[in-house]
């Protein structure tokens, strides 16, 4: 089982990935997102976060835009959506070109409505770009990887 793609969660303080050597879980600060990390129980490298990662509360949100070292290319989707779903594997590409210089986030629309509501999103899915927790840049609609690395390498 390959942990680094089924265990990258955020919190207040950073994002919660599995040592990839011995299964132990760090805590990758996003003051520190780019730089190298290593793990805390067997000293073994952490490779930057190469999946999207999901925004479980608008207080983690705020940290992770606010804090992060890196650009963070937000997805504002709700699992209802045809379009939505057709841009979530470009998703995964676009985190992966980008480790370790930008990190791809996803909003729930309908579980964090009030995030929503304050980025005022009218259509989904809606790609806004934040560094030092601004908004860079917005792109809404659907969206093949090579278009949204494009969007994003544009603006940093």
């Amino acid at each position: 089982m390959n942990l680094a793609h089924n265990f990258c969660q955020p919190d207040d303080r950073g994002l919660r990935v599995h040592c990839l050597a011995c299964g132990r879980a760090n805590r990758l600060g996003y003051e520190r997102l780019g730089h190298e990390f290593r793990c805390g129980h067997c000293k073994s490298a952490l490779p930057q976060p190469k999946v999207p990662v999901d925004v479980p509360h608008a207080a983690t949100f705020a940290s992770l835009i606010s804090l992060s070292a890196l650009p963070v290319l937000v997805d504002f989707w709700a699992p209802w959506c045809g379009p939505c779903k057709m841009v979530a594997p470009e998703l995964v590409k676009v985190a992966a070109a980008g480790a370790g210089r930008w990190l791809v986030a996803k909003v729930n629309t309908e579980e964090l409505p009030d995030l929503a509501a304050r980025f005022n999103i009218r259509g989904i899915p809606t790609l806004i770009l934040f560094r030092g927790g601004v908004e860079v840049a917005r792109q809404s609609g659907a969206l093949p990887a090579a278009a949204i690395l494009q969007f994003t390498e544009q603006y940093l």
